[in-house]
């Protein structure tokens, strides 16, 4: 497969900036590849896993939130959230799985935290995911 240059960076930082043969992402409206010789785009990005395949390895990690962007050949990945499988604490995922359980069972919970119970759930269910394949 042909590489292409990618980078991305989150609000704390460059996660990666080189060269990638394939980018899987999950966007507002499904899942998008993206290889060498792609046209020019931008899409929001939703919530799920992302694959890069760098130097032939595949690479998983949890990408919430933000923006993709393809232009002249490049890909700029700018998640809210990117944490490759290998740095995803399970157990923090696993006790915020929990905690959202118990807020959406909760009988007297507001709209309000009911809402964020639930995209807390979301996120902790991509977390577990991506963790799962390390």
């Amino acid at each position: 497969m042909t590489p292409f240059p990618l980078k991305i960076v989150t609000p704390d930082g460059v996660c990666y900036d080189g060269m990638a043969q394939m980018l899987t992402v999950r966007t507002i409206g499904g899942d998008l590849g993206i290889m060498a010789g792609h046209a020019d785009l931008v899409a929001p990005l939703g919530m799920g896993r992302a694959t890069v395949v760098i130097d032939g390895q595949k690479r998983y990690a949890a990408c919430m939130g933000g923006i993709l962007s393809v232009t002249g050949g490049r890909v700029d990945l700018v998640p809210t959230t990117f944490e490759w499988a290998d740095q995803i604490d399970a157990q923090r995922a696993d006790a915020s799985y929990q905690k959202a359980q118990q807020i959406l069972s909760a009988k007297d919970a507001s709209d309000t935290d009911l809402a964020l119970a639930e995209a807390r759930l979301k996120r902790a269910l991509v977390r577990k995911n991506v963790a799962s394949m390390k």
